[in-house]
């Protein structure tokens, strides 16, 4: 049962009604990467509503925001995202498959809840802080374009988190646990070819196909993947493909690489191969080859002190205080998923599974460990320069896969939200963990100098490269 004897916990509560309205609102205008304005505006009402100072435009995101309160002291920074995916649209509540009109966006990885916690942890540790009359600042980061769009690394790039002592976030999850420290390296590059169109019958001599030249880049890729690493993943997809005339050679083809590696050493090395693929291909066909990055994340570090001071605010919390409705509920949602994604969701967390369970009702122990389903997250970019920790929130059924319309469904559920207060509460008092402890910021400063001093951060994004605003695709 969940205890909110600690303050900075009853001051999560004072304020949820608010908090669970912005999340609800966001989730009702779910926009893409860099294209967030309405969510953004929603945030930073709120902000000012609270009482932050507010700073717009970070790193010249029109869509990154940042509310600072408190005076001198440690800043903790707490991260937030806003941004929705592609073709998730979904009707709130309903456990079949029934997309709203419109564009087709929604929530299918609940970031309304994870921008809307986040700030309610910020506001309940500016209330604290502003209780007891102590030094010190919070910060809610505002993030777009999670998904695919790396804005977290070009705003560490930019110098955004220069000054911060501690970062903590969260992300949505079936199980209430402190986030295993685990994620790929990744960029995203687009090969666009270019050779010469001509009559594919009358005078085929004539021409260079692009599309021949994308076509075998793809297939040398391919034969590459029995040569690289277990971890690494590579994926691609067509963004030109020359036009849908088969009686003329294709002048122009492009395609966009997305490739991940366990660290940044790894993933250097991985481009480089790839590129002289792309080259061999345009060698091939009498084409040439320009290579543009789009976006590059770095793979996450942990931090084991902030990961302890996570997992002690779990245990005194316990799980969230979801009910029958919520589970009976959720175990609507699961009669929708098999058997295969009800036991990866067990096995993920490390929990042996029990039939019948649909919502979480225990906390793992911080080394529990399960089976890894590695995807990517600009977080890493932040967990470099900033020592970081994350948490994850129960706040759908388990076995829900991420990115699917049943996640998208269950955003405005009473569970949703009662998941979404208890992970708040969590963040809220490991910040208030660091801010009573310096010993603790010098602790996790420690933990980040040792994991870095073999490798100091080197960020994926070189400085000509810009975000990709406007970009339609998004996947982490």
């Amino acid at each position: 049962m969940m205890q909110n004897s600690e303050a900075i916990w009853q001051l999560v509560e004072a304020k949820r009604e608010p908090f669970i309205g912005l999340s609800d609102r966001v989730w009702g205008m779910p926009e893409l990467a860099y294209l967030e304005t309405r969510s953004t505006a929603e945030h930073l009402a709120m902000l000012r509503e609270q009482g932050f100072r507010i700073t717009e435009n970070l790193a010249d995101i029109p869509t990154a925001v940042m509310g600072e309160a408190g005076e001198g002291g440690p800043v903790i920074a707490i991260l937030g995202e806003y941004d929705a995916l592609p073709g998730l649209s979904q009707e709130a509540g309903v456990a079949e498959p029934r997309p709203l009109a419109g564009d087709g966006a929604g929530h299918g990885c609940g970031h309304n809840l994870l921008g809307a916690a986040s700030l309610l942890a910020a506001t309940a540790v500016k209330d604290w802080l502003a209780a007891n009359k102590l030094p010190g600042r919070v910060r809610y980061y505002g993030c777009p374009a999670e998904e695919g769009g790396a804005a977290k690394g070009f705003m560490v790039r930019d110098g955004a988190f220069d000054d911060v002592d501690i970062a903590i976030s969260w992300h949505p999850a079936a199980f209430a646990a402190v986030q295993e420290a685990l994620s790929l390296a990744n960029t995203r590059i687009d090969f666009a070819f270019q050779g010469r169109a001509s009559h594919a019958a009358a005078a085929p001599q004539l021409g260079r196909s692009a599309l021949d030249a994308a076509e075998l880049m793809n297939v040398g890729v391919n034969y590459m993947r029995e040569h690289m690493p277990s971890d690494a993943r590579i994926h691609y997809a067509y963004l030109d493909v020359g036009g849908v005339a088969p009686n003329v050679v294709q002048a122009t083809a492009k395609v966009r690489y997305l490739i991940r590696a366990r660290d940044l050493v790894e993933l250097r090395r991985l481009i480089g191969r790839v590129r002289k693929i792309a080259e061999g291909a345009a060698l091939m066909t009498e084409t040439t080859v320009e290579a543009t990055v789009i976006s590059g994340v770095s793979n996450l570090l942990g931090n084991l002190p902030l990961e302890r001071a996570m997992q002690a605010n779990l245990d005194r919390l316990g799980p969230p205080p979801f009910d029958a409705a919520d589970r009976a509920k959720a175990a609507e949602f699961q009669a929708t998923l098999t058997e295969e994604d009800i036991g990866a969701s067990w096995r993920r967390i490390g929990l042996p599974q029990r039939p019948g369970v649909s919502l979480c009702d225990e906390v793992p122990a911080l080394d529990v460990r399960g089976a890894p389903m590695v995807g990517s997250t600009d977080v890493g970019d932040v967990s470099w320069v900033v020592p970081t920790v994350q948490a994850r929130g129960a706040v759908y059924a388990i076995g829900t896969p991420g990115h699917s319309w049943q996640l998208t469904a269950q955003g405005m559920l009473p569970a949703a939200h009662k998941g979404m207060l208890h992970v708040a509460k969590v963040m809220a008092g490991t910040a208030v963990d660091c801010l009573r402890d310096p010993a603790l910021i010098a602790a996790a400063k420690a933990d980040l100098a040792a994991r870095t001093a073999a490798a100091p951060y080197e960020p994926v994004l070189s400085a000509e490269v810009r975000p990709p605003f406007g970009m339609s695709r998004g996947e982490s």
